[in-house]
This record gives C-alpha cells, structure tokens and sequence, in this order.
C-alpha cells in the first residue's frame, strides 16, 4: 500500500485575513480547495492511504471530507502542541498502515502547487535505495531560499542557510516541498519534542552518511503562501500553465455555472468567479479569486486580488494585489492601494479610499 501525509497544520497567517477562518490547504484555488487539488494529484500517483498533519481549526478537514467517496483512504493526526515540521511527521506516522522499515512515504506540504511527477519521485527514491528523497527545484533567483546543493550523483551534500552574497549561491536549487521517506527514518525522528526537518533531520543524516538524495526538476512550482502567489496560483491552473486532475482544458477564466456575468464585463487572465457571485456591467476581473455570493457593481476593476465571499466591490472603484475579507463592502469609487487587507466585515464609504485626488464636495460644514 502506498501512503502519504500532508502537513497542513499552519495558521497561514501571510494569508490573513482569507485564514482566520479557514485553513490554508481549505482555500479555494481554480473551483476547489487546494487540498482537493493535492488528494487529486497524489490519488493519481497511486497513493491508497493519506494521512492529515493537522493543528490549525483541525476540525474543518474532516468537514470537508466528510463525503469523500474516491478511492483513497484519510487519516486525521491533530497536533495539540507545535511540533514543527519533523514533529508533524514523526506525529502523523503512527497512523500509518504499513509495516516495512523500507516501505517509502510520501511527504507534501500542504501549501506547495507543483508540477512534479509523484510517480517519478517515488522511482528515484527506489532506484537509489535512498533514506531520503528530496524534490528540488531550480529558481531564478535563490536568495529568499535555503540552498540544496547536489553532487553528480545527486545525493544531496548540504542543507544552506540563504544566501547573503551573491558568493554565497553556490547552487540554484532549494527544497520544493516534497518528500520520500524510508520509513524506518522516519520513525527515528524523535517524538517528544519539537523537530525541524530542514534544520535537524536533514542535516543530520546528511552528516552521518544517510542516503538523501534530491531529485531535480524544472516543472511548475509554487508556495501559495501569500496573496499575490496564492492568485497567481490559482490563475495558472485555470490557463493551463499548472495543472490538476481537477481543473479541465485551459481557459481564460473559470466561472461557476451559478455565478453572473454581465454581457459587457471582461473576466480574463485565470480569473475564478465563484457560486451566486454576480457582475456587473463593464467590470474588468483580471487573475483574481471572486468568492461566493460577491457583488460586483457596473465598471469596478479587480487585479490580481481576492475577494472572499459574501463581499460587495461598489461601482467605478479599482482594486489592485488587494486582499478583501469576507462579509465586507467597498463603496463606490474607491481606489485600494496594492498591498491592502482588509478585515473581514470592513466597511468602507464611498470615495472613502483614494490614491489620487477627487472633486467631490466636502460633505462637512465649516
């Protein structure tokens, strides 16, 4: 039996506000929650048996897969005090089914979309007897990564801080997220403490001589952990650019059957529109999430946004990398600067955010 576990026991706060109800992995990325996406793609993979690293509003993944009628088993491991990143693992792994030492597991963090061939992961690992397969990814630019360098076999030599220097960047590739465990490593991680992978298992068993190797790829990666990735992300598995057993032949925008769209409006770019959202006339939504029941009124723009459910966007008014929490309004002819959260259940007069200057009357005597 082939089996995997998914951390996702993160508070997600460089999401916030979209987590402070729901879990990062629970958000919805092109029609679905993301952690559908990643059962999807592991279901594929061949993977029977899945187990949920789980801490963060715990209860909500087993809402969510309440129904789960596919063929592939779920576990839930709630972890009632931090355990970090190893500890996680160590904690989910006494729910695991099999009993092999040498039987390998499958490792995702729950906040990473990528492209990688689970299937060609798991062969690496076995091809070279490994104790550890890491999946590496190449990036442009590498300073806001820990480094993995590799030797010509690809067995991994070091576990590096991020670079400071351009000296420093011995290697393009970083740690995408993705593991093959031996089991009987796995096991050893220490159960009683908090542990981190990245900077205590990893490192150690590459300093005792363990078999970690890294398996190299350039396909499709990225960490949806903050607003502008998390569109983006979203956007590319609607063009096609990413991909998900989920999400069907690319298009320039993905628009639930229940949603209304002006005739005039332009929805582009991957954008999603969720159920009963409406919008309105000559509205532009370029690669941005709109939730359910959204209102968006005549000649709005949202660019690279998200708007969480239950919200309004008043007429004329532009949103652009902008994050708006659910249950909230945004009256007419606002302009929201990028970066901008707004808190769910905020309200905002019309005219009441501007970046540049209005003719508007003041409403106050003087």
């Amino acid at each position: 039996m082939q089996e995997a576990i998914i951390l996702v026991g993160g508070k997600g706060t460089r999401l916030r506000p979209l987590t402070n109800h729901t879990p990062k992995p629970l958000l919805n990325v092109a029609g679905s929650s993301f952690i559908r996406h990643q059962i999807a793609k592991l279901t594929d993979a061949g993977v029977e048996h899945v187990v949920f690293a789980t801490s963060y509003l715990a209860d909500l993944f087993e809402e969510e897969f309440k129904d789960f009628s596919q063929d592939l088993e779920i576990s839930y491991a709630v972890e009632e005090i931090p355990l970090g990143t190893g500890g996680a693992i160590r904690n989910a792994a006494r729910l695991l089914r099999g009993t092999s030492a040498d039987a390998p597991v499958l490792i995702l963090n729950g906040d990473i979309l990528s492209g990688v061939d689970l299937r060609a992961v798991l062969r690496h690992h076995q091809a070279r007897v490994a104790d550890v397969t890491l999946h590496l990814t190449r990036v442009p630019d590498p300073r806001a990564f820990g480094l993995v360098p590799t030797d010509e076999a690809g067995r991994v030599l070091s576990f590096l801080e991020k670079p400071k220097t351009p000296e420093e960047c011995v290697t393009d590739q970083i740690n995408a997220g993705c593991y093959v465990f031996r089991r009987s490593v796995l096991d050893a991680i220490p159960a009683d403490r908090e542990v981190s992978v990245e900077q205590e298992t990893f490192p150690q068993l590459v300093a005792g001589g363990g078999r970690v190797f890294g398996h190299v790829t350039d396909d499709y990666w990225r960490d949806l952990g903050t607003p502008l990735a998390f569109v983006h992300g979203s956007a590319d598995l609607v063009t096609g650019r990413a991909t998900s057993p989920l999400v069907g032949p690319p298009a320039v925008a993905l628009i639930h059957p229940t949603a209304t769209v002006d005739a005039t409006a332009r929805v582009t770019g991957g954008s999603t529109i969720g159920p009963h959202a409406v919008i309105g006339p000559r509205v532009v939504v370029d690669r941005s999430i709109v939730g359910a029941n959204v209102t968006v009124a005549e000649a709005a723009q949202i660019h690279e946004s998200v708007v969480d459910h239950d919200s309004s966007i008043g007429s004329e008014s532009f949103l652009r990398e902008v994050v708006v929490g659910c249950h909230s309004h945004v009256g007419a002819q606002n302009e929201l600067p990028a970066q901008l959260r707004l808190a769910c259940g905020i309200r905002i007069p019309s005219l009441g955010v501007r970046m540049s200057g209005t003719a508007t009357a003041c409403l106050t005597a003087h």
